[in-house]
Formats: structure tokens, sequence, C-alpha cells
């Protein structure tokens, strides 16, 4: 009897996302809304990564490390944005069991993957600002693929440790998730069996996961800082901190929305400020990421006005 209980506990073929609201009168507005911005992130992540692989003035280490910033903003945008719009225009806000597994991996990947993306974006500026004469050869292509392809590992390994973590235990018969995408959080809630477990896990791996790459990114610009009080040129001083400030602005948006969501007392946490914080972390910071790297990149903007230029020369 107990074999068939446990057989009729973990039996399930889809989850239900409550989604964003249960406002129908909001759905058409937040469908137009999240449309435009995610479509905004895919065309400005996609044109960055094909212009800093197609331009050779961006073959360097720093544009090396934002193309793969870019095609992890992608990732992780693309895993909730677009099943996040068709729910909001289909009344039956239905996952399957696999898709709903499958968007959990790749969420986790991606959003892992970007910690320490940007922490060796912010060892490479440590470098090129405080050894310039070494850069060549410190952030060698050698360096720049062992910085990118060591996160992707280990955020897979995670990935897949917390997935089947989950996805092997016993649900209740309970198919509602509170959220507007398959994250760890809500599905915990989900489970019959202990998840003690889990939950240890993703705490334990959360907190060195923030706590890692941010010391990585604050000793960065500490040593940054003091290199740049020691430079005796006012323009040195400038180029030094404008060559900072678009990775310093994407840290510190990234790092305060999930410190937000993280770090906040557990008697004031709540699935909805959750998912005002996933919505920015999500869709938002994807689409701003492009942006503030072209308006604030002297480089890219040139590069995008010769483009515009070119294409205004095309015979129409």
């Amino acid at each position: 009897m107990a074999w068939m209980n446990k057989q009729n506990l973990t039996v399930l073929t889809e989850f239900i996302l409550m989604g964003l609201t249960d406002c129908p009168e909001l759905q058409t507005p937040f469908f137009g809304l999240f449309l435009i911005i995610y479509t905004v992130s895919v065309v400005g992540n996609l044109g960055m990564i094909s212009l800093t692989k197609m331009d050779p003035r961006f073959q360097t280490p720093m544009y090396f490390f934002l193309r793969h910033l870019a095609f992890i903003d992608l990732g992780y945008s693309s895993a909730v944005g677009p099943k996040m719009l068709v729910n909001l225009v289909t009344n039956q806000n239905t996952i399957p069991y696999n898709w709903c597994a499958t968007q959990l991996a790749f969420f986790i990947l991606f959003i892992i993957s970007e910690l320490f993306i940007l922490s060796a974006m912010a060892y490479d500026r440590y470098v090129a600002i405080c050894n310039p004469l070494l850069y060549t050869i410190v952030m060698s292509q050698r360096v720049c693929w062992v910085l990118v392809t060591v996160p992707y590992l280990y955020s897979a390994f995670l990935s897949l440790i917390i997935t089947i973590k989950i996805f092997m235990s016993s649900f209740c018969g309970h198919n509602v998730i509170r959220h507007f995408y398959c994250d760890n959080l809500p599905l915990l809630t989900l489970l019959c069996s202990s998840s003690h477990d889990i939950e240890l896990i993703i705490l334990i791996f959360s907190a060195f996961n923030l706590v890692s790459s941010l010391v990585i990114v604050l000793m960065s610009y500490i040593l940054i800082l003091m290199a740049i009080l020691r430079m005796n040129s006012a323009e040195g001083r400038h180029k030094a901190f404008s060559t900072c400030g678009s990775h310093l602005t994407v840290v510190i948006v990234l790092y305060a929305t999930l410190f937000f969501m993280y770090v906040q007392p557990k008697s004031s946490h709540s699935f909805d400020t959750d998912k005002i914080a996933s919505v920015f972390y999500t869709l938002i910071i994807p689409m701003l990421n492009p942006m503030i790297y072209s308006l604030r990149n002297k480089e890219v903007k040139g590069a995008l006005h010769r483009l515009w230029k070119k294409w205004q020369k095309l015979p129409m």
C-alpha cells in the first residue's frame, strides 16, 4: 500500500504556473510590455555578440568576456521569457513536467555563469589598469577561455545537482507553482518528501556563489581605485574610470537585485516580491546590459555609428 501511495505522489505530468498576475485586464498590457522588453533584449544581445565577433577592433579579452555576457543574458532571458509571454495570452498556464525541469536547469546554469563572468571581467579590468605592460601576457587567449569554461562547467554541474535532487523527490500531487517560471523555491513547497538536504545545498552554494564572486569584484575594484588614485594624469584617471564604468553599473544592478531577493528577512519574504525581483533580473537586466555597454562605451558607439553609415549607403 505504501508503494502505491508513493507512486501516486510522484505521477505528475505537468505544472500550472500562476503567472505574473491574477487580473485578466492586466494580462494584455503586460504581454505588450514584456514582448517589447524581450525583443529589445534579444536584438541587443544578438547584436552585441555579432558586433564583438565580426569587428576586428573588438578581438580583445574585454570584448571576449562581453560577448559571453551577452550570450548568457540571451540564454536566461530566453529560458523564461517566451513561456511567460505565451502564458499571458492563454487561459491554461501549464508547463509539461520535463519542460519545467529543463527550464529550471537552464536558468540556474545561466544565472550562476553570469556571476562568475562578471568576476572574470572585473579581474580583466584589474590587469588592464594595474598591470598594463603584462596585460597581453596575463590575459592570453588560453587564460580567457579558462575563465569562461570553468564557470560554465561549474554552473552546469550545480544546475544538474539541484534539478535532479528536486525532480527525483516526491511531489504531493499539488502542481500549482506560485511563480511565472519554474524556480527552485516555489518547487520546494510542492514536495512531500523532506526538502532539507536540497534547501541546504541551495543555501550553501547560493551564499558561496554570491559572496565569492562579489569578493573578486570588490578586491579587483579596490586595487583599481588605488592604482587610479596614484595616477598623475587627470586624462589617465578619466580613461581608467571610463573603461570600468559600464561593468561597474552592470554589477551594481545585478547584485542589488539578487541581494534584495535572497538577503531580505524571512518575515518579509513573499512570492510576490520574488516575482518583482525575478522580472527585473530575468528580463530587465538582460535588456539593460547591452544598452549600458553601448551607451557608455565609445568603441561600441563608434562601431554602431560606422555600421549605421554603411547601412545608409546601401542601395535601396
